[in-house]
């Protein structure tokens, strides 16, 4: 029987979620605060398999009750973030028939394109790990989804982590043109978040100004300030579920690009995450071939996982 989400459901889930992906487990504590916590969750959208009583597989669909940035719901679209089956249970049609249910839930609702992975605010991985699931591809495959790009998430020892010598030559040739850096002050956190929202994207603005309410040190963001004080780029780590290890959101401002800052920003941000005990920095989406990959991998990340954000026109 495929159903709706129900009351009790959650630590099945969680559950049967694991022993179906046990390389990317989840605990009940965290798909709570992932899913059903999340402000867009409806539960006609987490459509649940049930076989003799157990819970068997599931697929979850999402479109937006409240709008990421101003006053866009983006009605015509919506998001697969998840599906899964038990291994017991495979080979009996129940994931398709699953994410057909979700399809056909968005359908009913007037979306008219739906993706997977790539929602905000709340995403387990941003698309689909073609190469660890492809049983999963074929599926999606199967019921219209095709590729629209790839994302890569990177990793990097930061055991022996010092700062390179470049990068304090750097760090000293911009301080002498008059730039600084360090912790936000509270009063100057408005125009991170702002400029973080207006330059970059609004759930990054919402990560910081939900990660600093939820309590997470200002020691954890470095800002750099032109020679006017104006806030011009920022990195941090320790944003999404507090984690210390994970790293971003991070940028800089366009016209800024190119003298280094970037670069810098990075490193300051990697010095403090070995300061606060971190044995190496992640994070989990970027071009590999964009300025930010380059940069990445110049300073000694590597590329761990290869994620495709997938689409389907309903």
């Amino acid at each position: 029987m495929i159903r709706s989400f129900a009351v009790g459901d959650g630590p099945e889930l969680a559950a049967a979620w694991t022993a179906a992906a046990p390389a990317d487990p989840i605990g009940y504590s965290r798909f709570r605060d992932l899913f059903l916590l999340d402000r867009n969750f409806d539960p006609a959208g987490l459509k649940v398999a049930v076989r003799n009583g157990q819970v068997v597989g599931a697929a979850y669909a999402v479109r937006r009750l409240i709008p990421l940035s101003g006053a866009d719901l983006e009605p015509g679209t919506g998001w697969i973030p998840f599906f899964f089956v038990h291994p017991d249970a495979r080979g009996h049609g129940v994931g398709r028939e699953l994410v057909a249910s979700a399809l056909d839930w968005l359908r009913g609702l007037g979306c008219t394109e739906v993706s997977f992975s790539s929602y905000t605010p709340n995403y387990f991985l941003p698309g689909l790990d073609r190469a660890r699931y492809p049983a999963a591809d074929r599926l999606l495959a199967r019921v219209g989804f095709e590729p629209e790009y790839d994302a890569v998430a990177m990793d990097r020892s930061l055991v022996g982590y010092a700062m390179p010598a470049e990068v304090l030559k750097l760090l000293d040739e911009l301080a002498g043109e008059g730039y600084s850096f360090g912790t936000p002050t509270g009063d100057e956190l408005p125009a991170l978040i702002q400029l973080a929202g207006d330059e970059f994207s609004p759930d990054w603005a919402r990560a910081i100004r939900e990660a600093v309410l939820g309590g997470m040190p200002l020691d954890r963001i470095v800002v750099a300030r032109d020679p006017v004080r104006r806030i011009v780029g920022w990195a941090q780590h320790a944003t999404y579920e507090g984690v210390v290890e994970r790293f971003g959101p991070f940028g800089v401002l366009p016209e800024c690009r190119g003298t280094g800052l970037g670069k810098l920003l990075l490193h300051l941000t990697l010095t403090r995450m070995v300061a606060a005990g971190a044995h190496s920095a992640w994070f989990l989406w970027t071009g590999e071939k964009s300025a930010a990959g380059r940069l990445y991998l110049g300073a000694g990340f590597t590329v761990t996982r290869t994620f495709t954000i997938l689409r389907a026109n309903l």
